[in-house]
């Protein structure tokens, strides 16, 4: 069985090489097709992200050194950032659904599986794990629609999409978790 573990804060790095291995094999391959430089900058920006206020990360492990799986998550802060895809995710919600639907919440940075064990369930568990006690049930997370899998995913875990791409976009789409109070709100469907 595949082990679940919690972390909270900066004992998270003593894992970062095998965060960095799954990262390669989640994201280097189609349809992210990502340059293991991309596996770098994440944990480079983990160094950081472990010190954000409400940060969550969660590990799958097979055994004590065989992480098959990963979540990471922390607090979006006020004001609501503007560097990476950020903007993209404002301009596709507007400033007040914003401001009041994810300043505050969780949001989900990364979630990466190893290949062997997608269809699993094991990205619920992550995301679900990842999740748990987000505040008033608060979460969110950012995507691209290059991956249909991927959106098929997030809504079948009953998390709903809450924009489009932005115009000037990458296809980037915002989701609101399945607790969400806000999502009832969201337009279904887009």
């Amino acid at each position: 069985m595949t082990d679940i573990q919690v972390f909270r804060g900066a004992e998270l790095l003593s894992q970062a090489d095998a965060l960095r291995s799954v990262y390669v094999d989640a994201f280097c391959a189609p349809p992210w097709n990502e340059d293991e430089e991309k596996a770098t900058e994440f944990v480079d920006r983990l160094r950081a992200n472990v010190h954000r206020p409400g940060f969550t990360a969660v590990l799958a492990c097979e055994a004590p050194d065989a992480v098959v799986g990963f979540a990471t998550a922390w607090t979006t802060l006020a004001p609501f950032p503007t560097d990476r895809c950020y903007p993209q995710a404002a301009a596709g919600l507007g400033t007040e659904h914003t401001t009041e639907w994810l300043v505050g919440a969780r949001e989900i940075d990364e979630l990466a599986v190893r290949p062997a064990a997608r269809g699993t369930g094991l990205a619920a568990r992550l995301l679900g794990a990842v999740t748990a006690d987000a505040p008033g049930g608060r979460s969110w997370l950012l995507t691209s629609v290059q991956s249909p899998r991927a959106m098929s995913f997030y809504r079948g875990q009953g998390w709903a999409q809450a924009s489009h791409p932005s115009p000037e976009g990458k296809g980037i789409v915002v989701f609101l978790g399945p607790r969400h109070p806000a999502r009832p709100l969201v337009a279904l469907p887009l």
